[in-house]
C-alpha cells in the first residue's frame, strides 16, 4: 500500500468542513500539496508538505482543461515516485489516469481509512460530507457502503 499522496483542495476542504482532517493525516506517511492548493485551502498544518513543481510546461497544458489546483497536483504527481494522487473531479481523474497515475478520491480515502482501522464506519462520514454539500452520486454512495460491508 502506498504511503505518499499528492492531493488537490477538494478533499482537504471537505474533510475540514466535517472536522475529519485526521482521516487524511493518519492515512499516509507523507501528504504533499502543490502551491496552488496551499493558496486555495489556506490551511497551515504541520503534516502537509508544500512542494514546488519543476516542469511548469505541464501545468500550463493541464490548465487548458482543469483548474489550477488539479493541474498542479497532477504535474507534481508526475515528478514523485510511487505516489497516489487524490482527485475528485471526473475530468481531472480521467487525465491523471491517462498519464498513468494511480488515482484515489475522497470516498476511496475513507474506504482506505476503514481498511486500516482509522474509522469503524464510513456511513456517518459520507452522510456528514453530503450535509456540507460534498456531492456523492447515489451509486457511489451505495457502492462505498457495499465495499465497506455496511450494506
Amino acid at each position: 500500500m502506498r504511503d505518499k499522496i499528492v492531493t488537490n483542495s477538494s478533499c482537504l476542504i471537505a474533510l475540514d468542513r466535517i472536522n475529519r482532517l485526521d482521516i487524511l493525516a493518519n492515512s499516509f506517511k507523507e501528504i504533499i500539496i502543490p502551491p496552488a492548493v496551499e493558496k486555495e485551502v489556506d490551511l497551515k498544518l504541520e503534516w502537509l508538505s508544500v512542494t514546488q513543481i519543476k516542469n511548469k510546461a505541464v501545468i500550463q497544458i493541464l490548465k487548458t482543461q482543469i483548474d489550477d489546483g488539479e493541474s498542479e497536483a497532477i504535474a507534481l504527481s508526475l515528478e514523485i515516485d510511487d505516489v497516489l494522487v487524490l482527485l475528485d473531479d471526473k475530468k481531472a481523474r480521467c487525465i491523471a489516469k491517462q498519464l498513468r497515475l494511480e488515482v484515489i478520491g475522497t470516498i476511496g480515502l475513507i474506504l482506505r481509512a476503514k481498511r486500516i482501522g482509522l474509522v469503524n464506519e464510513i456511513k456517518p462520514i459520507l452522510d456528514d460530507l453530503q450535509n456540507v454539500e460534498f456531492r456523492i452520486r447515489d451509486t457511489l454512495y451505495n457502492e462505498a457502503l457495499r465495499l465497506a460491508d455496511e450494506k
